[in-house]
């Protein structure tokens, strides 16, 4: 084994000084793991990554002809599209409504399981066969399962996970078009609230996918690309994926997302960058 970089040292040295117990962290490219730290086979809760794999999901259905993303779901007004993207005016839990569809990005889990419900509707299979079926399968990811709510009930490893992000960064399930499509801004003029993180103006996202743009303070590196895509969890997990130098990573803690993690993914994740971008 070679000896570490500065860069590499650097961002080993970071997270090993969290406060958290037991980690993991892997970085790839588009085509395989360039860097691992713990235990790349250990699995754990994922949160809100799972997210992620709604957008997918919708993906490989709506290439199927399964869905239509413009189809009227929700509330009076939403579409499938809107669900995806945090834009349909639900509130974090079910029975709360803060706006109507397309005024604000408003986070919730709701919109992610009204999805899974009308993607049960339309194709008679369970959101949990679809996942298994359409994506996981496919993409041999025999350590990732859901539990529960699509918005936030999966469990995964590095290794899977590694995987998951360079189907995202060069898709093999759908087409390179409808990717993009899903990792564009989705009514990109909202503004909303980034959980931890704050008020943004805009809050860019996509079809399940959290978008950079701009935002300040955000989770990612500052020099991430605003193109660069993917989501973090309350369990302490965090998954993007930067389609301009094509590098992803993804970190598992075993310690619940707060204010521990705010001042600390951000640098290292600028430490990922310099290390393994181009």
């Amino acid at each position: 084994m070679t000896a570490p970089t500065a860069y590499e040292k650097n961002w080993r040295d970071q997270v090993s000084t969290w406060p958290v117990s037991q980690y993991a962290v892997g970085v790839t490219d588009t085509k395989s793991t360039i860097a691992e730290l713990g235990d790349p086979l250990w699995v754990t809760r994922l949160a809100s990554i799972s997210k992620l794999f709604a957008g997918f999901v919708a993906l490989v259905a709506f290439e199927e002809g399964s869905l239509d993303l413009g189809e009227p779901a929700g509330p009076a007004g939403s579409t499938v599209r809107h669900l995806l993207s945090h834009a349909a005016g639900f509130g974090f839990n079910r029975g709360d409504r803060r706006s109507e569809p397309g005024a604000r990005r408003t986070y919730s889990n709701v919109g992610i399981e009204v999805f899974a419900e009308v993607l049960t509707e339309r194709t008679g299979l369970s959101y949990s066969d679809y996942l298994q079926f359409g994506v996981l399968d496919p993409l041999g990811m025999s350590a990732t399962s859901l539990v529960g709510s699509p918005a936030h009930g999966m469990s995964s490893s590095v290794h899977d996970l590694l995987a998951f992000a360079r189907e995202l960064m060069t898709p093999t399930l759908v087409s390179p078009e409808t990717m993009l499509m899903a990792r564009t801004p989705q009514f990109a003029h909202l503004d909303g609230v980034v959980p931890g993180f704050g008020s943004q103006k805009p809050n860019p996202w996509g079809l399940g996918f959290e978008i950079r743009g701009t935002k300040t303070p955000h989770w990612t590196a500052p020099d991430n690309s605003p193109e660069t895509f993917g989501h973090f969890g309350g369990a302490g997990t965090f998954l993007w994926m930067d389609p301009v130098v094509q590098i992803a990573c993804c970190c598992l803690t075993n310690r619940e997302f707060g204010p521990w993690a705010v001042p600390l993914w951000a640098p290292f994740n600028a430490a990922v960058l310099r290390e393994h971008g181009p």
